[in-house]
């Protein structure tokens, strides 16, 4: 390798991808687990993620699973006292889980919007409070939240999926500024229209899926794995300057008009 192409490098690194058992998230663990980095995979099913963490460990590279739902805050505490057990130190936190619920904001119940905020956004202040009490001792670390072009742009019947993506911007600048001083930078990653399983709705409507393409400036839908690209750059040293940035990976779509 070129002694410049070791600052991509993630080798020695332990990163924790949340959602990563599909789409988006599991696209950003497999291009970490290829730069070196010990992956764990989260998601809700066991199965699923020690199949996957197998195909990985296959390649050559390193992978181990956390299974739990990061809405629930007793199952999230002990998977992080069992990564500090296990590899005493995380160096990335990608959070990746998101919750969709698309509807105009009359048909929500209290309830559908809480069970929202939970899972988009108060799970992501959690998260990173978890990864920061295992970063702070050694002064490094990355802190990597995926959010929406939601959070910059407006669409009508998606009020509070956009709220919660509009939150954790605001929550990637302020951890950016309290945690720089100790060596861990907080960033994000925008991502605009992707043909994941996720969009799979959008994407059988003929209409749907030809707005979205149209829109952005290349013309087409994103493939997840266009996304992993931006996550190795930001967990790396190459990214040692950069913090409290949103990154967008939208295919210009947001500065298009």
């Amino acid at each position: 390798m070129q002694p410049y192409l070791n600052t991509f490098s993630l080798a020695g690194r332990v990163a924790l991808i949340t959602g990563s058992g599909r789409g988006l998230g599991l696209e950003i663990a497999k291009a970490m687990a290829g730069s070196g980095a010990h992956v764990i995979l989260n998601g809700r099913s066991a199965d699923r993620l020690q199949d996957l963490a197998n195909s990985i460990r296959a390649t050559g590279q390193q992978a181990s699973i956390a299974p739990f739902d990061v809405a629930d805050s007793m199952a999230l505490n002990k998977a992080f006292a069992t990564i500090r057990e296990t590899h005493g130190r995380l160096d990335i936190l990608v959070n990746n889980v998101g919750a969709r619920n698309r509807k105009p904001l009359l048909e929500f119940s209290d309830q559908e919007v809480w069970d929202l905020i939970e899972t988009n956004l108060v799970a992501g202040f959690s998260l990173a409070r978890e990864a920061a009490r295992l970063m702070l001792p050694q002064r490094a670390g990355r802190l990597i939240t995926i959010t929406s072009i939601a959070g910059h742009v407006a669409r009508a019947g998606d009020a509070v999926y956009s709220s919660t993506k509009h939150g954790l911007t605001g929550m990637v600048r302020a951890l950016a500024a309290e945690y720089g001083p100790y060596g861990i930078t907080s960033n994000a990653i925008a991502p605009g229209g992707f043909a994941t399983e996720a969009n799979a709705a959008m994407l059988s409507d003929p209409k749907v899926a030809e707005h979205f393409a149209t829109r952005s400036a290349l013309g087409r839908w994103g493939q997840p794995e266009e996304i992993a690209g931006a996550a190795v750059f930001l967990a790396s040293e190459a990214a040692s300057y950069i913090t409290g940035h949103v990154l967008t990976v939208d295919g210009g779509l947001i500065i298009k008009m």
